[in-house]
């Protein structure tokens, strides 16, 4: 199974460029019909993952997914299920 992966650690803290980032790896998945995206936030203080959370349970977000996962096994994962 063909999944994408977006590491966030080199622009933690830039806010919008997260947001420009998750953005396009959503529509890279879709165009491409890739059913998995993994999001590494990193494990840190745990900001970015609240808000790569909140990015993703935005009313348009949420609609181009199918589920979101977050990784028991690996707090700093995220993982986002398409259905094609």
């Amino acid at each position: 199974m063909s999944k994408l992966k977006l590491d966030l650690h080199e622009i933690f803290n830039k806010g919008k460029k997260i947001d420009d980032a998750l953005n396009s790896i959503i529509e890279e998945a879709i165009d491409k019909k890739i059913p998995l995206v993994e999001i590494i936030p990193g494990k840190g203080s745990g900001q970015l993952k609240k808000h790569v959370i909140r990015f993703l349970n935005t009313p348009e977000i949420k609609k181009l997914y199918h589920r979101l996962e977050k990784d028991d096994k690996n707090f700093g994962r995220v993982f986002i299920h398409f259905r094609f």
